[in-house]
């Protein structure tokens, strides 16, 4: 399963966000012997797509005033940071 994670260079909330993201992806993925809990959510490997908004007018001008933006597929999962719970309840689904 990719998460596509919509950021720009220079935005400290980006990084920051995609800092936690990377981590839950991690112990998400992990499984549950490594205390992670993989199995809770999806059976297939999570894996972050990170794309720079500044390489596309489009992008740039649909997500600049809400980055970070981070969706599952075609669902927006959150915006202007990182929702643990909602990444989660995504998954799930």
């Amino acid at each position: 399963m990719i998460i596509t994670f919509f950021s720009r260079p220079g935005c400290h909330i980006c990084d920051e966000a995609l800092e936690a993201l990377e981590e839950f992806i991690a112990e998400m993925n992990a499984g549950p012997a490594t205390g992670g809990s993989a199995g809770s959510f999806t059976a297939d490997p999570v894996k972050v797509d990170v794309v720079n908004i500044e390489s596309d007018d489009e992008l740039h001008r649909r997500y600049l005033e809400r980055i970070p933006v981070i969706k599952v597929g075609k669902l927006t999962v959150s915006e202007l940071g990182f929702d643990p719970e909602a990444l989660e309840s995504a998954l799930r689904d």
